[in-house]
């Protein structure tokens, strides 16, 4: 890899710009013949320049790691924890540095780099609590007279990650730690417009913990490059993928064909109702940051907010003032709420959103502006529920607001939806307000906050197109293990025959 002039050329992050793919416990340099400019989404800077790997590397990448997973498969628990307690330690001590980096290469605030070390740490944390779980034996009753049913916890094998351009330190921490503390082996590959803290953090930090070469690989890579490779290879058993809806489908099509499981959090269309008894001055708060953070691209932002008819004009005009008043630029100043989307054709896609809006009628009270690869906040009224920019999820700075007649109508028009991943209800009620949140087919409802909320000992995951499969601890066990019946007959069993 080459440095940019921006980034610090030796000490921690330079170590990083300077990672290659990770293979068999070493950095190799990508057979490709073809070189990405990793960039910065601000000011299109260069980062570094990657030398792809190729197929055939994906290939020795999945051969090792089945090879190296029989013999993790047998470490100690103490042998585990102590990898995972390494890691942590490396990656609280270069805090700093890895904040640094998550706002050059995703284009996320400080603020939002911050939140995203933050929910990493707590991932890897949790799995402490977990490490235990694999290699269980539970004693159950049933059969002929003198029989033993042991039911064995095991390793799955090895799994196959592959993580998003948006929160890369996150989602895949959250993909990778737990078939790593469960006795598994893992290829991962990063969006590779991320692929330095979506990827070569993790190589570098499992380097330092001393975990065995060939259990965890690191693939910088691209779809022109590889193909189906992570997908269809025999070798892993679990294909554990966040992105979006049309990407979860084609590989759960070719998992179906070929047996594997999978683990797919995919893309969301999270309304946000406000309730007529709701507190407008709160949910106008809550919205603010459920809608913005980190510029909207994220699976859980809000995409409708729903606003009964008694509210709206108020909601309206709190939510446009506040939205008005949001610092938009530099991604690297304190102050900053919205940065760059990650490249230009997001950005022409959320203008072409824009458009969309505005054919289909509904009214624009506050128009954005480009600058560079930020586009600075929208804001839509009179839009229909039903409408393709209100069905469609817009992973940018783009505000709809739907009214609702009754909060009954509210809550149906928020289910609506071909999604079910987060979704948020504002009320004074609590307890209507849970009722409600019990019925709507999403996998998670909160209540009086909003809908970006992610935590490690909680059921995460969505219904319909937004997924399948659950993290969180103890939820994430039964993904990333196998259950195996072994019986023992103590004494001699008479047959019919």
């Amino acid at each position: 890899m080459q440095q940019s002039e921006t980034i610090a050329k030796n000490g921690f992050i330079g170590e990083l710009v300077d990672g290659n793919s990770y293979i068999n416990g070493q950095w190799v340099e990508g057979k490709s013949d073809r070189i990405y400019k990793n960039i910065n989404p601000y000011d299109n800077s260069v980062i570094a320049e990657i030398k792809l790997a190729s197929k055939g590397q994906v290939e020795e990448a999945f051969q090792n790691a089945a090879e190296a997973q029989k013999k993790w498969a047998k470490a100690s628990i103490e042998e585990r924890k102590q990898v995972i307690e390494k890691a942590i330690h490396y990656l609280t001590e270069h805090k700093e540095e890895i904040v640094q980096l998550i706002n050059r290469e995703t284009g996320g605030t400080l603020l939002k780099a911050n939140v995203e070390h933050h929910l990493a740490m707590e991932v890897l944390e949790e799995a402490l609590n977990y490490v235990d779980q694999v290699g269980t034996v539970q004693e159950v009753p049933g059969g002929p007279e003198g029989k033993i049913n042991k039911i064995y916890r095991l390793p799955l094998g090895v799994i196959s990650t592959i993580s998003p351009f948006n929160f890369p330190v996150n989602l895949s921490m959250r993909a990778i730690i737990p078939a790593i503390a469960l006795g598994n082996a893992v290829v991962h590959k990063p969006d590779i417009q991320v692929g330095l803290v979506g990827g070569v953090l993790f190589a570098k930090a499992f380097e330092y913990a001393g975990l065995p070469a060939g259990v965890f690989n690191l693939i910088l890579s691209d779809i022109d490059e590889i193909g189906d490779e992570m997908l269809t290879n025999p070798i892993p058993r679990l294909i554990s993928f966040t992105g979006s809806t049309a990407v979860g489908r084609h590989i759960g099509s070719i998992a179906g064909q070929n047996l594997k499981r999978v683990a797919l959090e995919l893309g969301g269309n999270s309304p946000f109702v406000v309730l007529a008894d709701a507190n407008v001055d709160q949910a106008v708060n809550a919205a603010i940051f459920g809608k913005f953070i980190h510029q909207g691209q994220i699976c859980m932002i809000i995409n409708r907010i729903i606003v009964h008819k008694d509210k709206h004009d108020e909601f309206v005009e709190k939510f446009t003032v506040r939205a008005k008043e949001l610092t938009c630029g530099n991604p690297q100043d304190p102050k900053t709420v919205i940065g760059p989307l990650i490249n230009e054709r997001q950005l022409e896609k959320a203008v072409g959103f824009v458009e969309l809006a505005k054919k289909e009628g509904a009214t624009m009270v506050l128009e954005g502006k480009k600058e560079g690869n930020v586009l600075t906040p929208y804001v839509f009224t009179d839009v229909k529920n039903t409408s393709e920019i209100a069905q469609t999820e817009l992973f940018a700075p783009i505000a709809l607001i739907i009214k609702a007649e009754t909060d009954e109508e509210a809550v149906e028009m928020a289910g609506e939806t071909a999604h079910g991943l987060s979704s948020y209800i504002f009320t004074s009620d609590l307890k209507k307000g849970e009722q409600y949140a019990v019925a709507l087919d999403t996998g998670m409802t909160h209540i009086n906050d909003q809908t970006v909320n992610d935590a490690p000992n909680i059921p995460f995951g969505g219904t319909k197109a937004s997924g399948l499969g659950r993290f969180g601890n103890p939820w994430v066990v039964d993904e990333y293990t196998t259950l195996k019946w072994v019986s023992v007959q103590t004494k001699a069993r008479a047959f019919p025959f």
